[in-house]
């Protein structure tokens, strides 16, 4: 195991070992939620529905490390796809980097305070609803207001 190395997040994404791009992650919850992908036309609308094991008040995963035995079409966020995923929020760190883009001011990295993610009103966090509650996904179609990329920084 790698250790973290001093402001390791301004390296490029390709010099991260394993600990330092599992720490990059700003813990906003957003891959978490379901998306509604359109046949037709192939594109993505978000929700605000969770994945089951996503605890809603948190934004945090309850079982990260084993959550493709419960989930098996989570997504493993790596180097390889990273720049392929098309529904990241603008706002996320490894969608930042990936780009060559700073982490904004709230990213815990920066901040020193894991909270900062939901004071930026960029967490998921009491904003949405279980999979097991929510009903038709197309009911809870969303829109974060965060589209522009003024509000990644």
């Amino acid at each position: 195991m790698g250790a973290l190395r001093d402001r390791f997040w301004e390296r490029p994404l390709t010099d991260l070992n394993t600990e330092e791009w599992e720490a990059l992650c700003d813990g906003c919850g957003r891959c978490c939620l379901h998306k509604v992908e359109y046949e037709d036309t192939g594109e993505i609308e978000h929700t605000n529905v969770a994945c089951k094991l996503l605890d809603t008040q948190t934004a945090r995963c309850t079982d990260y490390r084993h959550r493709r035995a419960f989930v098996p079409d989570c997504l493993r966020l790596t180097l390889r796809i990273v720049d392929k995923v098309s529904w990241l929020p603008p706002t996320c760190a490894y969608r930042l980097r990936a780009d060559g883009l700073p982490l904004p001011r709230w990213h815990y990295l920066i901040s020193g305070d894991r909270d900062d993610v939901v004071s930026a009103g960029v967490s998921v966090a009491g904003r949405v609803i279980g999979e097991d509650l929510a009903g038709p996904l197309e009911h809870h179609i969303v829109d974060w207001g965060d589209d522009n990329e003024e509000s990644a920084a």
